[in-house]
């Protein structure tokens, strides 16, 4: 019998997010939750723990920020960890549902291994997600694995590189005759100049010029309901242009599609 399954692009592939907060740090999940929007619709986000543990009171403030959902797993035995089990056991009842295409799994744990080793004999695009220290058993089960130190230090590199051209640009408008706006104004702008540069970053990070209209899914994606008009601008492109300091903007040979490359500082 044919498989008609559809296959699903990154853009449209659906994604399971399946964290173990005991085994990762809440000050790192703002980092994770924009790499794991790389691959696709985030359509289930959990994560799992002993929310009666103090120690996890950390993490409270960051579920609704991203949407995602806490899993209640008690400690049955002092010194076992049976987030482990529960976590197992949703990813096997999603993987039957056969509503997503990729997981995600957010853990340094190596007790993960055969989970991700059967979610990728079942066909499923497998990413992992952890620190420098996961157990080579975890990273070589996944199709893809990111490194939580690397993923910062490539986020960070892009805010040092916009943050140098932006020192420049203040130096010139305090030697010149700019006239200041208000607090507020510059609020706003440092914050729709942060989407940009986060969703820059997101797509095609081997190319150094990048389609504008991918550009504008990913920031679709980390906020939907960013909108280039609420900045005055019609169109992405225009608002990208706006930031002519960061942001080189040209357009392609069919004379439609916009490009966008990140400036570097002189």
């Amino acid at each position: 019998m044919r498989n008609n399954k559809i296959r699903h692009s990154s853009d449209e592939r659906r994604v399971a997010v399946l964290i173990d907060c005991e085994n990762v740090s809440a000050k790192n999940i703002e980092f994770i939750m924009k790499e794991s929007l790389k691959y696709g619709l985030l359509t289930i986000k959990r994560i799992y723990g002993d929310w009666t543990d103090t120690m996890l009171s950390s993490w409270k403030a960051f579920l609704p920020i991203f949407a995602i959902q806490p899993i209640q797993q008690f400690k049955n035995t002092a010194g076992k960890n049976s987030t482990d089990s529960s976590m197992i056991i949703d990813a096997m009842d999603i993987l039957y549902s056969d509503n997503v295409e990729c997981f995600i799994i957010v853990s340094s744990d190596s007790d993960f291994t055969r989970l991700a080793i059967r979610l990728r004999e079942s066909g499923k695009f497998v990413v992992g997600i952890g620190e420098e220290k996961t157990p080579k058993s975890l990273v070589n089960s996944c199709n893809e694995f990111n490194y939580i130190e690397i993923i910062k230090e490539r986020s960070n590199e892009i805010k040092r590189k916009v943050g140098g051209i932006q020192h420049k640009k203040k130096i010139s408008a305090k030697n010149g005759s700019e006239i200041k706006k208000d607090e507020k104004d510059d609020y706003a702008e440092d914050k729709c100049l942060s989407i940009l540069c986060e969703a820059y970053n997101m797509v095609d990070p081997d190319s150094e010029w990048k389609n504008s209209s991918k550009i504008g899914n990913a920031i679709r994606k980390l906020d939907p309901g960013f909108d280039p008009q609420t900045f005055g601008f019609s169109k992405l492109s225009l608002l990208f242009k706006k930031y002519d300091d960061v942001f080189n903007v040209k357009l392609g040979e069919d004379n439609r599609t916009h490009y966008v490359k990140l400036k570097d500082p002189e």
